[in-house]
């Protein structure tokens, strides 16, 4: 197993954007020094407490401050793109970065990015604008001339005229694009149908009680079957609220006194209870009632918080199960002056539960022999 990050970000409003880039820019430093493989980093518009319109922009200031850790968008909102501009800035990022970048797109959509971008969901759905984006984004990846006229997109990929010096040029540097990745947030996801069906990798978001996480690779299995693909599961990331202390006394103090609870009860709770589902998917039961659905329920029965044995023991009960996968990715949140414990937490799992983990577990896991 792996570690990485999830890097929404998450920031309180009332913080200046340069400020919180900064943070998160040392944040990413640090751990690419402890050994974290990884960084996803998300897109958002009219999410205040989310402040990154651009992940690729900052993932391309984060290239220059790390040495070892790869990069994904995470993810980009494909149904709000022109695909030609798309194709053509990540792939000028991954030459940035000598392929150190994936490619995580997804379909969720804000009731306010809807608006801001005036985008019609009466003629289909994000999911289907976003799936005909990926499919114009790979087609401008091969540089070979076409005419696509889609549902949502009209888009010409125009034959080179040499004697002018004119032509498409900016092919991906990994061959034949860089990996690419769907999130799924919701129980059995379909999006992840898509995964299975093309070999993608498949990102499996916090919101998720543990319980739902085996349908998402079930989704991956029966959209692979189709095309009789076999999936290995090591490149499945799955991510999660974390953090370790010292005694799971200290480090249950320190989430409920912290940014983890304060997020979840200013933020987390009243944004998901004002979209579809709710907050269903983080309830161990259904029956639970949401009133009930406290952050003292949640370090009960949902996040992984304790001393290292206690966190270790959790993420191997996780990796069995739901029958094994590659990489985990705690969620990063805004510690402001007390980050030194979200330092500490980091360099515990890296240097602690890691290694104890890695140690108790097979050394592959793989799905469809």
């Amino acid at each position: 197993m792996k570690l990485g990050l999830f890097l929404m970000p998450l920031h309180y409003p009332r913080r200046p954007h340069h400020e919180t880039y900064q943070e998160d820019l040392e944040l990413v430093a640090y751990a690419d020094k402890l050994g974290f493989a990884e960084t996803w980093v998300g897109e958002h518009f009219t999410l205040p407490w989310e402040n990154m319109p651009s992940p690729e922009m900052f993932i391309a200031r984060c290239l220059g401050v790390t040495g070892q850790m790869y990069f994904g968008t995470g993810v980009s909102l494909l149904h709000y793109h022109d695909p030609v501009h798309v194709a053509h800035r990540i792939a000028q990022l991954d030459h940035l970065s000598k392929g150190r970048i994936y490619f995580g797109v997804g379909s969720a959509a804000g009731p306010t990015d809807l608006e801001m971008f005036h985008l019609d969901t009466s003629k289909g759905t994000t999911r289907e604008r976003m799936e005909e984006s990926l499919e114009i984004i790979l087609k401008v990846w091969k540089g070979q001339p076409f005419d696509y006229q889609g549902k949502f997109f009209h888009t010409t990929l125009p034959k080179p005229r040499p004697e002018a010096r004119l032509g498409f040029h900016m092919y991906p540097y990994q061959k034949p694009h860089p990996p690419i990745a769907l999130a799924g947030s919701s129980p059995r996801s379909s999006t992840l149908n898509l995964v299975g069906e093309r070999g993608w990798i498949p990102l499996s978001t916090c919101f998720l009680y543990d319980s739902y996480l085996p349908s998402h690779w079930d989704v991956v299995e029966e959209g692979a079957k189709r095309v009789a693909r076999k999936m290995d599961r090591s490149i499945w990331r799955i991510s999660r609220e974390m953090h370790v202390a010292k005694t799971t006394k200290q480090a249950r103090e320190e989430v409920l006194n912290g940014p983890i609870a304060k997020f979840f009860v200013d933020y987390w709770i009243p944004l998901l209870a004002n979209l579809p589902g709710g907050i269903s998917a983080l309830k161990h039961e259904p029956s639970v009632p949401d009133s009930a659905v406290t952050p003292e329920y949640m370090l009960e029965h949902f996040w992984i918080v304790g001393d290292p044995d206690y966190v270790t023991r959790r993420v191997i009960d996780l990796h069995k199960k739901v029958g094994g996968f590659g990489t985990l990715l705690p969620l990063a949140h805004d510690w402001e002056k007390e980050r030194k414990k979200w330092l500490d937490s980091l360099q515990l799992m890296a240097k602690e539960v890691l290694p104890a983990v890695n140690k108790a577990l097979p050394a592959k896991v793989q799905e469809m022999p």
